[in-house]
């Protein structure tokens, strides 16, 4: 066969050739939105994700949706226009989890020898589950940025509860009362800087009573709206199609 012989010599051979290079396509993408979206999501939710004595009832339920909102609108956005997929929000999430797993097995267990069970990942799957059924339900951007949202950002405590909650049983330690997440905290001890020696529920957010979690938790679904407006349309600028006049 000369070089300027195609290599394809049949319309199955072609479509066999095309499945391909779109399931190649795929899975770069993929690892391309893991990554992206791991690193964003390390330098900005940062420590409250990875130790539980950060787990609390007022910053992490505040910060955690807010940061992890952004790919998953993005891509929710591409996925949306371009092809009619409503399944946007939970790949990203799928890719943020994988990647969170073999940087907390490999990384924090492996190399420095943190337990499992004080660097596990936030559970993000109940808000993008939610992020995407309303938009199947809708048909309507605006709609999913509203109520899936402030869904989101209120879905997040509930659903990471069954896992925390254990963690937040009172104990008494040499004549203190803290949670089992501080407790974790004093035995696996970071840097020393004084952000990593504070105690779970220790706060300010008293004004409203003992239970901040609600109120943390409507906050971080109202900028959650504002954060999938914005990057709504950072998935539309990065989706579009421009095309060059001919000369």
């Amino acid at each position: 066969m000369s070089a300027s012989q195609s290599a394809v010599r049949s319309r199955a051979e072609a479509v066999k050739v095309s499945r391909t290079f779109d399931w190649l396509i795929c899975f770069t993408l993929f690892f391309v939105v893991l990554g992206g979206y791991h690193i964003h999501y390390m330098l900005t939710g940062g420590d409250w994700d990875f130790w539980t004595d950060w787990k609390d009832r007022r910053l992490w339920v505040t910060v955690a949706p807010i940061v992890s909102i952004t790919f998953p609108a993005a891509v929710q956005s591409m996925l949306w226009w371009r092809y009619r997929l409503p399944f946007g929000a939970v790949l990203c999430i799928l890719g943020l989890l994988l990647g969170e797993w073999v940087n907390r097995y490999f990384n924090f267990w492996g190399w420095t020898y943190f337990p499992v069970a004080f660097v596990f990942p936030s559970q993000l799957m109940p808000g993008a589950i939610f992020l995407d059924v309303v938009l199947l339900l809708s048909n309507s951007m605006t709609f999913t940025a509203v109520i899936g949202g402030l869904g989101y950002g209120l879905l997040f405590y509930p659903g990471n509860w069954p896992v925390i909650a254990p963690l937040h049983v009172p104990v008494e330690y040499n004549g203190m009362v803290m949670t089992l997440a501080d407790l974790q905290g004093y035995h696996y001890v970071r840097t020393g800087t004084p952000e990593y020696i504070r105690m779970v529920e220790k706060g300010t957010l008293r004004t409203f009573g003992k239970d901040v979690a609600p109120v943390s938790a409507f906050f971080s679904g109202f900028v959650s709206i504002l954060i999938y407006f914005l990057w709504h349309f950072f998935g539309q600028w990065f989706n579009s199609t421009a095309f060059t006049k001919a000369s």
